[in-house]
């Protein structure tokens, strides 16, 4: 058995994610079986361009729920409270200055990563570089443009 690394998600976007697979093994699953089964009455399939597209779809469907299954096994739920108040940990959220302005972001797991709304994944080069560390320290990162550095102003 291949070993697999935690999938960190709030409790919300747990619950997200399996509001998610129910949704596509219940409605579009079988949305797509009439599908299937309405192409397949029009006649021979080897030419059948809608069965075709029904069938890839269908395929389509069933790895996204696998893909689902997996993350749901996997997911470790992030703490709602930062483990010991002082250093970063995937959960907080970071108070952060640089050369230009205030940020604030919010460490989570890819899977509810959303940069234009500061929901940053822990596996980002700007994720990995705040774990572990607190207020007051400098955190350089580097972006396509070069080098930022960053001070981290408060941790919640």
């Amino acid at each position: 058995m291949i070993m697999r690394k935690p999938l960190y998600i709030t409790r919300e976007g747990l619950i997200r994610l399996k509001e998610e697979l129910l949704e596509l093994k219940t409605v579009k699953r079988q949305e797509i079986i009439e599908r299937v089964q309405e192409a397949r009455a029009h006649g021979d399939l080897s030419e059948n361009a809608e069965y075709a597209d029904a069938k890839e779809q269908q395929a389509f469907l069933e790895g996204h729920i696998l893909e689902l299954e997996e993350e749901i096994r996997q997911a470790t739920i992030i703490e709602d409270q930062v483990r010991n108040g002082h250093a970063v940990t995937i959960g907080s959220t970071v108070r952060v200055r640089n050369h230009r302005d205030e940020r604030e972001f919010t460490i989570v797991g890819p899977s509810e990563a959303n940069p234009s709304q500061g929901r940053i994944s822990n596996e980002s080069p700007l994720g990995k570089a705040f774990l572990d560390r607190m207020v007051g320290d400098k955190v350089t990162v580097e972006v396509p443009s070069g080098k930022v550095v960053y001070q981290i102003l408060s941790i919640k």
